[in-house]
């Protein structure tokens, strides 16, 4: 029988779960019902994009998060073209970038991590959320949709085996991204991305001379970044340690603080 999710096509079920579950029991014959005939056991949903999911060593993982994350502002506050820009721009880099160039630290550090389904919250805390926690409880909450995403990503990045400086380059086309909206000195940045791209294909070719089609691969490797959302990154990783905080304002914080 197949164990995936039936979300798309469980009309029925969300309609009338009671007679859903006496036609399901009916049907199986199985265990696991009680003198009312309800079936005792709670249905989880198998379907990768509504299982929720956390991490199996939060303590360990969040800390090299950290870690990374701590890398990738001091990276950017490091490049002095980028200290160059207006803080309206660099403020506007800053949040276009941030999740993108912490997958890149994570798969450079090559850190590794494994997930596990949340328990299901019981019926009270439920409607003790709805009453008083409305708004958290309406936050993207990690699913193994989104982990999925970011792991084949970090395959990816480490089937390539990456150098420092190819890291280093790739970094750069991937802050200085003329495509964000509303910057004042737009071609400014996008002169940056060339020279980034270039310098890149020019490291790809020192380090790896037969091998013409790697340049293309790392910048296919790289379009998936964008497939992971910075809000899984931050509920995933962050959410434990910063708590309630936006992290957003913690990154500017850290990348305007001039002290190292």
């Amino acid at each position: 029988m197949d164990s995936g999710c039936s979300c798309s096509s469980g009309r029925d079920r969300l309609l009338n779960p009671i007679l859903y579950n006496i036609l399901s029991q009916m049907e199986s014959g199985g265990p696991g019902q009680d003198a009312l005939g309800n079936n005792s056991a709670p249905h989880r949903c198998n379907c990768e994009v509504r299982r929720t999911v956390c991490l199996v060593r939060p303590s360990e993982v969040c800390k090299e998060a950290s870690a990374v994350l701590v890398k990738t502002v001091r990276f950017m506050r490091n490049l002095p073209a980028f200290n160059q820009l207006p803080p309206g721009d660099q403020y506007a880099l800053l949040k276009s970038c941030w999740a993108p160039l912490f997958i890149l630290g994570l798969a450079q550090e090559r850190v590794d991590f494994d997930v596990t389904d949340v328990p299901a919250d019981s019926m009270l805390k439920k409607i003790l959320l709805n009453r008083q926690e409305r708004p958290e409880a309406e936050k993207e909450q990690p699913t193994m949709a989104g982990v999925s995403k970011l792991k084949c990503c970090l395959k990816k990045f480490w089937s390539l085996d990456l150098s420092p400086k190819e890291y280093a380059y790739l970094k750069g086309t991937t802050i200085f991204n003329p495509d964000v909206a509303e910057l004042q000195a737009g071609l400014f940045v996008e002169g940056l991305q060339q020279e980034a791209q270039h310098a890149l294909s020019e490291v790809v070719q020192l380090l790896h001379p037969g091998r013409p089609e790697r340049f293309a691969r790392i910048l296919l490797t790289a379009s998936m970044l964008q497939g992971v959302t910075p809000s899984l990154i931050t509920e995933l990783f962050f959410r434990p340690v910063i708590g309630q905080a936006n992290l957003l304002e913690l990154l500017l914080d850290m990348l305007f603080c001039r002290n190292p």
